[in-house]
């Protein structure tokens, strides 16, 4: 059975749908298995042993219609039997229908449902302590036989990628017996970056309950002078335990870093969910607009933790709708003081703090 799964752009999403893969070969260990995503987001699916092949597009593929037209010819050249379009959207649309194949999976929308064979109304309500974004991508397995897989991301770093950040680690001053705290200080866009003011006055509660904790910043090169904004809003105290020059140089040097880190603690988005896959606890606060129940699965383990302002203040379906155009006026009502009771138990849950 040869099976195409089809998932580009955003890293949480090409990492989340990469569980399809293990579901698939734990029915059917003969398969082959290919995933279609964008190239920049392969670090996060690297080495998985449950994928038998990445086919990329890049940008010069997206942006060429002739290229993008070639893209197709070699897909249909392939000749999948199934073809699982996660994403659903008008690139993915037409690589399926090019596929030929004779199983075409997706999500149903009225416009698109006629190019696939089996289409799947999504959940609106998780029935599992899996996320809602988990439960519906292995609910499109279904069509192919694979049901019951509670299965979640997983991310798989080699020995020495694991070694050399430890190094890396030990080179920069980091002492690995103390607690290290990754911080997912800047969310993907404004309406997903919790307040800088707010994000500085967390940090300055998480060095008053863990004095020697060492903080490190997840930020690129771009995103330094915001990210110094946060900095310049902290204590004097709080910024002696920020490593704050401290940064990687790709995305597997940031997950092997992360890898040694005690928790990760921030923005909800890639990191977090990179994070979780890693096994390492993580304390996040959604965007008012997001759904917390779409990507936020409650482990038996409880070791993670995630704030939304629905948790301690009315939050209507009215209020959902705005929330994304006036994220800063929603933001602005998630003060830290809601937010610090939770995050001082899980700090206490992970044997820091009182």
């Amino acid at each position: 059975m040869k099976v195409l799964i089809v998932q580009q752009k955003m890293i949480g999403d090409v990492l989340t749908s990469s569980i399809l893969f293990e579901a698939i070969k734990n029915k059917y260990p003969n398969s082959e298995l290919h995933y279609v995503i964008n190239a920049n987001t392969y670090p996060v699916v690297e080495n998985n042993p449950f994928i038998d092949k990445f086919i990329f597009v890049t940008p010069q593929i997206e942006s060429n219609k002739f290229r993008f037209f070639a893209f197709l010819k070699s897909i249909k050249k392939e000749n999948y039997e199934i073809v699982i379009d996660v994403y659903g959207k008008i690139t993915s649309n037409l690589i399926a229908f090019f596929s030929k194949a004779k199983t075409k999976i997706s999500y149903h929308k009225p416009n698109t449902a006629f190019l696939y064979t089996n289409t799947l109304i999504r959940k609106k309500k998780a029935e599992t302590q899996l996320s809602l974004a988990i439960e519906n991508r292995l609910q499109l397995l279904e069509f192919i036989g694979v049901t019951n897989t509670p299965i979640t991301p997983q991310i798989f770093l080699t020995e020495d990628e694991i070694e050399n950040a430890k190094a890396f680690l030990k080179s920069s001053n980091l002492d690995l017996s103390i607690p290290i705290f990754m911080i997912s200080a800047l969310g993907s866009n404004e309406s997903k970056t919790y307040p800088f003011n707010y994000m500085a006055k967390l940090l300055d509660f998480i060095v008053k309950e863990v004095p020697n904790c060492q903080i490190l910043f997840n930020y690129i090169p771009p995103q330094k002078e915001k990210a110094k904004k946060i900095y310049n809003h902290c204590t004097s105290e709080t910024q002696k335990n920020i490593y704050f020059e401290l940064y990687t140089k790709s995305l597997r040097e940031f997950l092997a870093v992360s890898y040694h880190c005690t928790a990760i603690i921030g923005n909800e988005g890639g990191a977090i969910n990179m994070g979780k896959a890693l096994n390492i606890p993580s304390f996040c606060v959604f965007s008012p607009h997001i759904s917390k129940q779409n990507w936020f699965w409650k482990k038996e383990n409880s070791k993670d933790m995630a704030i939304h302002i629905s948790d301690f203040l009315d939050f209507s379906i009215q209020d959902k709708k705005k929330s994304k155009k006036f994220s800063e006026d929603y933001y602005l009502k998630m003060t830290p003081e809601h937010i610090v009771p939770s995050l001082g138990h899980f700090l206490k849950e992970l044997n820091y703090g009182v």
